[in-house]
């Protein structure tokens, strides 16, 4: 969704390139020979209704939903809109639409529950130029493990922090602009969301890149053999936060373990699932996809664009391990349990919830938060997903898909009338293009910020599963 003056708007969500600004890195406004110029973009900024949610009574809950999916689209459609009109005239439009939806929304959970007439206040939107970082209470790539990695704890600064250099690796590695690319594409992500990862310092040393260590740590693991999504489960869904509602999440979703899952999924249907999982494991594991850059529109089957486009990429590797804790033994998961982890919306919302990490192989103690690595040739790029590992001991679920699970303090204290669960950690690598020519899927307005990318997961393990995972990580046992 971006808009700029003198901005034509591309059919898919994309900004069309005039010859009117500087380029990308340079302060001279003047065309220069043989290369392309972008127009200075902004992208369209909502309040997040979903995260203000607290009670949202069964009643209501497909409501909402729908709600939810549709304040979504709104977005989207705004931006084909910009092309034929002001930016203030499209915003007033959307207000009105937004405060309709809201409204019903409001409706339907004061039906059976408080009426949430805070929501109100959530229907006007803004502009954010898409330069701009991702927004207040966010840090910088160099957040660390050591200064408080897990969210809620501001990382101090540090000596010799992370370079935010566009060269490429000493080794030869990735190449930015490759073939004289240097402006970004449209719609994002744009070369400054890429680092050479030789220039950054460590800054990883800690749980849960390392394993739970110390006297009262649990030290076991659970490792769960699910595939790399070899049969091609694809499709724009999430069944936690936009249950019952096609293309709800307007980005393309790899899944491994559950076959079924999609919008429609009940805890019955996940139950009676058959799983890639080697162990019989029965959950749903499931993240935005990564794509090549290469403009391919092919899409795959059950997969919607909403301005995602290019070739997907098949990890080359997916890990998924249960850890334990820094403070004492873990208790089992309740079945159903659904954790999502990061904020597929973190470029506007700010980083409060984010939880991205990207790294490279043989460099994992250097984690990036809100850029994608240049690796060095023969090195993969790496997502490493680390859920919340704190449950409230009640719900399986929440209003707002986040207050039910928490992450411990770095010491694996867990918030009061919390307990420690096991702490799931997906690994998955990636052999890329070379250069900045790869990207997540996102949100057309999230400009396919690395910032955005997170995680969903769905607990559909038997007890009988659970319980051995539980065993082997609180006995100090690595286990399949």
């Amino acid at each position: 969704m971006l808009v700029a003056a003198a901005a034509l708007l591309l059919g898919g969500g994309g900004l069309a390139a005039v010859a009117t600004t500087a380029l990308a890195g340079s302060n001279d406004s003047r065309p220069a020979a043989g290369h392309q110029h972008t127009v200075l973009a902004s992208t369209i900024s909502c309040p997040d209704v979903g995260i203000k949610l607290r009670q949202v009574p069964h009643s209501a809950q497909l409501q909402v939903s729908k709600g939810l999916a549709t304040l979504d689209r709104q977005v989207h459609d705004a931006y084909h809109r910009m092309m034929g009109g002001s930016g203030s005239t499209v915003l007033t439009q959307l207000k009105q639409q937004r405060q309709r939806t809201i409204s019903t929304m409001i409706t339907a959970i004061a039906r059976d529950a408080k009426r949430p007439s805070y929501l109100w206040k959530m229907s006007g939107c803004t502009m954010k130029p898409a330069d701009e970082g991702a927004g207040t209470g966010g840090f910088d790539s160099t957040k660390s493990t050591r200064d408080g990695w897990y969210q809620g704890q501001q990382p101090q600064p540090q000596d010799g922090g992370q370079q935010q250099s566009q060269q490429p690796g000493q080794d030869g590695g990735q190449q930015q602009g490759q073939n004289g690319d240097q402006q970004g594409r449209p719609g994002g992500p744009s070369p400054e969301d890429f680092v050479d990862i030789t220039a950054v310092q460590p800054n990883a040393g800690d749980p849960p890149f390392a394993a739970p260590r110390g006297g009262n740590a649990t030290t076991g693991s659970f490792t769960t053999e699910c595939g790399r999504n070899e049969e091609g489960h694809f499709n724009p869904d999430n069944v936690i936060v936009t249950p019952g509602v096609s293309n709800g999440a307007h980005h393309t979703h790899d899944y491994v373990g559950n076959k079924t899952t999609d919008a429609f999924s009940s805890n019955d249907s996940l139950a009676a699932s058959d799983t890639t999982c080697t162990n019989g494991d029965q959950s749903t594991y499931y993240w935005p996809v990564l794509r090549k850059l290469d403009g391919n529109a092919e899409q795959k089957p059950g997969a919607a664009q909403d301005a995602n486009v290019g070739s997907v990429i098949t990890p080359a590797t997916v890990t998924l391990t249960y850890r334990g804790s820094q403070a004492g033994q873990v208790q089992a998961m309740p079945r159903f349990l659904r954790i999502i982890t990061g904020d597929a919306k973190a470029f506007t919302n700010g980083t409060k919830n984010a939880n991205a990490s990207w790294s490279c192989t043989g460099f994992e103690d250097r984690q990036l938060k809100d850029k994608y690595p240049l690796c060095p040739n023969g090195s993969q790029v790496v997502r490493t997903f680390a859920f919340q590992n704190c449950w409230d001991g009640q719900n399986i679920d929440s209003g707002n898909h986040r207050d039910h699970v928490a992450f411990s303090d770095r010491n694996g204290n867990c918030p009061n009338n919390f307990r420690a669960i096991p702490q799931l950690v997906e690994r998955i690598t990636y052999d890329v293009p070379q250069g900045n020519s790869f990207a997540v899927d996102s949100f057309p307005e999230q400009l396919h910020k690395p910032v955005t990318d997170h995680g969903d997961f769905i607990n559909v393990m038997s007890d009988d599963l659970m319980n051995k995972a539980v065993s082997c990580i609180n006995g100090g046992r690595a286990c399949r």
